[in-house]
């Protein structure tokens, strides 16, 4: 532990730099993720048919590699951070695109018609009824696909777009423990800290819309 520790001493600026480089993929793919699968939640309520081919897709797209993936866009893209992006985006659609259906469609049906009754005008009804109610599973969706864009984006090391996978792989190919430990070790403290920052923000959320 003691070398451990000496050894991200001594690394400490290439570390940061690895660090805030895998932070800024994860953060620009999931925030274009984010929008393009809350939309595409959304307007597939309108349309049971459509819902059912965009969600098989989404569900297709998890089946194909991570690493595959990511190769798929380098003729595009290049090598480098764009087809890791590009990729963690198709990878993380589907847990916000789904919770955004599902928690919009299973909306009571008695409350709705309440809502109706009183007058209520369809888009007031999804803005002030429906959303409010379903943001509970639609934040499951996202930290969901927060924890997958963190960890997914350590394999993304293998396209050249940096980050604490790099350091995961350097280690591999020089035998050095140190290198691989310090790179897991950060990615996972990484996800547990977020995964559980966003639990208690979802906490809160959910104590004050009861």
């Amino acid at each position: 532990m003691k070398e451990l520790i000496n050894f991200a001493i001594q690394r400490h600026e290439t570390i940061f730099r690895l660090f805030i480089q895998h932070l800024v993929i994860v953060m620009i793919a999931l925030a274009i993720s984010l929008v393009i699968s809350l939309l595409v939640g959304y307007a597939i309520t309108y349309n049971k048919k459509a819902a059912t081919i965009v969600l098989y897709i989404c569900g297709m797209f998890m089946t194909i590699p991570s690493l595959a993936l990511f190769v798929f866009f380098i003729p595009i893209f290049g090598i480098g951070t764009k087809p890791a992006v590009a990729g963690l985006v198709i990878y993380t659609l589907l847990p916000v695109v789904r919770n955004t259906y599902v928690g919009l469609t299973n909306t009571d049906k008695a409350v709705i018609e309440s809502a109706r009754g009183m007058g209520l005008t369809g888009a007031k009804i999804t803005l002030k009824i429906k959303i409010p109610l379903a943001l509970p599973v639609i934040f499951a969706g996202i930290r969901t696909a927060v924890v997958m864009g963190i960890g997914l984006a350590a394999i993304a090391a293998y396209i050249g777009a940096g980050g604490l996978g790099e350091y995961i792989f350097q280690g591999i190919n020089r035998n050095n423990r140190n290198m691989i430990f310090i790179g897991a070790i950060l990615i996972s403290l990484i996800t547990i800290i977020v995964d559980r920052v966003m639990q208690l923000f979802q906490k809160r959320f959910e104590k004050s819309i009861r």
